[in-house]
């Protein structure tokens, strides 16, 4: 098969860069369905144009192009070894040309490999069948979805929803709560595979083998596609929306399978997706390795008419734009309230979870006194003289910097923090003591950010690898919304706890 890697390294960059139609469908009928001016309207715009730029750029659609995870079905006969080596090939030069972010990481020396190969990476799931062809179908999955995948055990008791039994109406409130649990986090508006039964291993493999069935199909079984069709119309009642800024639109696809079980073990297994809901397949001629068809680029059968923009979120909901340079001063950022746009105009630094934790222990490379820094890493290569560009810079989950960021922020004088999905109680608490706000940008939005930034002024511990490294970045027209501000006030908070209200009216048995 002289021509599976270069079909291979097509697939890998189809799946980084385009969105297949039927996402785009869906996140069209998501818009159609928001109020016009509010936040979570304005997000799903950055969304729409992070789209078209990522497929005009080809450059990845999100910085984090997550853990390739292919799944093939082969003929009886055709050599897997094979077919391994030439995915490995291809994911390396995918790597080296920015369409894919070195994300492999040693779990005991976390050192990054670089190229994203290692134990265990890319996932290769191999199946036979009774085909002539060879059937390629490929995931990238973000860790900040990845990281909103849950497992409930039935019989269980759930927050707001009370006890979930081992039946079909028990099925229906740990889909519910998976999707209340996940807020904004994990880039809401998404879609989840769900998988019943089985065991830990095979329940969440059954949930994200569900994320490969199109948006728009039906469930061949009745029960579940009842089931189906519930979750997607109750689930948006919760209200949590786009990135967790609230609205009519928080789940974009909801596939469910099942499959037998022991008796003692009754699995409810989520796989949560982000809207950038990054899958795509090819049929390969097993002579040549050259692709015969695509699999997921037919159009859907829905037809969806954008909607009007109406007036801008900061306009219609009352909030500001404040244009802001660092280093900013404590008056400046105390004067802002949740909902402001602020407008970053300068430099900025990224860091994430080994930055954290070094900056606990050790001085910054770099003033942060009245700074900035963006959770975030990068999709970042040279040009041809040697200095670094950035290919995609939106945000990463913040929630996992929780136990550092409060202690960070006193330490060396931050006055904001950028990131996605809000921070807890203690971040909050330090804001409000140090005098400092968290500005949600949008996740996902990798292509719309990257244009944001006008010069790379440098780079720090490049040994944590690339997307850990700390960043100095200069940026002009940055956009991201306080959510959480110096006094005390956090929209995450409002969000959950309406949601949870919400939950709770979801209770009653509505399946027997």
């Amino acid at each position: 098969m002289h021509s599976l890697k270069d079909s291979l390294l097509e697939l890998i960059t189809e799946a980084s860069t385009n969105l297949p139609p039927d996402v785009r469908a869906a996140i069209r009928l998501s818009k159609a369905k928001e109020d016009a001016g509010t936040r979570s309207a304005l997000a799903l715009s950055t969304i729409t144009d992070n789209i078209t730029m990522a497929e005009e750029n080809v450059s990845p659609i999100c910085q984090d192009t997550g853990m390739p995870t292919f799944y093939v079905h082969v003929p009886v006969g055709v050599n897997q070894l094979e077919i391994t080596r030439e995915i490995k090939k291809a994911i390396v030069e995918a790597t080296k040309t920015g369409k894919l972010r070195p994300n492999s990481v040693d779990s005991l020396t976390g050192e990054n490999s670089g190229d994203n190969l290692g134990e265990g990476v890319p996932v290769i799931h191999y199946e036979q069948w009774d085909k002539d062809e060879v059937d390629i179908r490929l995931i990238l999955k973000g860790g900040g979805c990845e990281n909103k995948n849950i497992q409930y055990s039935l019989p269980c008791e759930l927050e707001g929803l009370g006890r979930a039994g081992r039946d079909l109406d028990g099925i229906r409130k740990c889909i519910l709560h998976s999707v209340y649990q996940a807020q904004g986090q994990g880039c809401s508006a998404g879609f989840i595979g769900v998988g019943i039964g089985g065991d830990r291993t095979t329940g969440y493999e059954l949930a994200k083998k569900q994320l490969f069935r199109k948006t728009f199909d039906t469930n061949p079984h009745p029960d579940l596609a009842k089931l189906e069709s519930y979750i997607m119309d109750h689930a948006n009642e919760l209200s949590i929306g786009t990135m967790g800024f609230g609205g009519n639109t928080t789940l974009l696809g909801c596939k469910i399978g099942s499959m037998h079980r022991i008796p003692a073990s009754f699995y409810v297994s989520v796989a949560y997706n982000c809207w950038a809901f990054r899958r795509q397949g090819v049929m390969i001629d097993p002579d040549n390795g050259k692709i015969t068809r695509w699999l997921y680029k037919e159009e859907p059968p829905v037809t969806v008419s954008e909607p009007s923009q109406g007036e801008p979120a900061a306009a219609s909901e009352g909030s500001r734009e404040i244009v802001l340079t660092p280093p900013i001063t404590e008056e400046q950022i105390r004067s802002l309230k949740v909902g402001d746009v602020v407008i970053l105009n300068g430099p900025l630094h990224t860091g994430r979870d080994a930055l954290h934790k070094y900056l606990i222990d050790h001085d910054s490379p770099v003033d942060l006194n009245g700074g900035v820094i963006y959770h975030c890493g990068p999709v970042m290569l040279k040009d041809k003289d040697g200095n670094w560009e950035v290919k995609a810079a939106g945000p990463t989950t913040s929630i996992r910097e929780e136990p550092y960021q409060a202690d960070i922020i006193g330490k060396f004088g931050i006055r904001a923090v950028i990131g996605k999905g809000g921070m807890g109680a203690r971040t909050l608490a330090g804001l409000k003591e140090h005098g400092a706000v968290y500005l949600n940008a949008i996740g996902g939005a990798a292509q719309y950010y990257a244009d944001c930034i006008t010069h790379v002024d440098g780079v720090d511990f490049m040994e944590f690898g690339v997307p850990e490294a700390m960043w100095h970045l200069q940026v002009k027209n940055f956009a991201a919304i306080v959510t959480m501000d110096a006094n005390g006030n956090s929209l995450h908070k409002e969000v959950e706890n309406t949601s949870l209200e919400r939950l709770a009216k979801l209770k009653d048995p509505v399946f027997s």
